[in-house]
């Protein structure tokens, strides 16, 4: 396979943006809980379940972006290779996220593009850090994730297990994706540095559960 250059990294990136904000890019593995019933929900948790799930599509199209950037900063190639891994399961859960969205009567952030640009921003510079630094960012992210994924399973409907499922499998990739960070040499951030993204993490989480 012939070695792309900087300029066709760019446009690759590029396409890339351009879809995941669209909501084109598709799903390699089954949507999880697709075969369970749909729950009686009333109106109010419906639009609680949306709500979440909007949250949820929007951290995948960050979590798209955070990969770019990462991934374009750095000149290791076992590290852009595990990058490019996850970042193609993060492309599932777009995808699911965005599919569970419609069934529930919901619409994805009206803020995506703002979304993407922001967190591509802070891959980057993530990623211009050094390797060590880029996986330690990347590991508690995933942490983060996790545990925020853990929030809405204690949140949404027990009835609602069609979105549950969607969540749950979300939770168990997220987990394995910081183990893989974890193995591959990511140094521990400072705490002030965890605090921030959990800060960044909230104001995130709190407009798009409503745009």
């Amino acid at each position: 396979m012939p070695m792309l250059s900087p300029l066709d990294h760019l446009i690759v990136a590029f396409d890339r943006g351009l879809r995941t904000v669209s909501g084109t890019l598709c799903s390699a593995r089954p949507l999880p809980g697709e075969a369970l019933p749909e729950a009686e929900l009333s109106d109010a948790e419906r639009r609680h379940a949306a709500g979440l799930m909007r949250v949820n599509h929007s951290g995948e199209v960050c979590a798209q972006a955070l990969y770019q950037g990462q991934a374009l900063a750095s000149g290791n190639d076992d590290l852009k290779a595990a990058l490019a891994g996850a970042a193609r399961e993060e492309e599932d859960h777009l995808a699911w996220t965005g599919h569970r969205l419609r069934e529930l009567g919901g619409h994805t952030s009206l803020l995506a593009p703002l979304w993407y640009a922001g967190s591509l921003a802070i891959g980057y510079a993530a990623g211009k850090l050094g390797d060590d630094w880029n996986l330690g960012f990347l590991k508690e992210t995933e942490r983060q994730v996790e545990a925020h994924l853990q929030g809405h399973l204690d949140r949404l409907p027990e009835s609602d297990l069609r979105t549950r499922a969607i969540v749950e499998q979300m939770k168990v990739d997220e987990a394995g994706h910081a183990d893989m960070a974890a193995e591959l040499g990511a140094r521990e951030l400072p705490l002030p540095v965890k605090l921030a993204m959990k800060l960044t993490a909230k104001v995130m989480t709190t407009v798009a559960y409503r745009v």
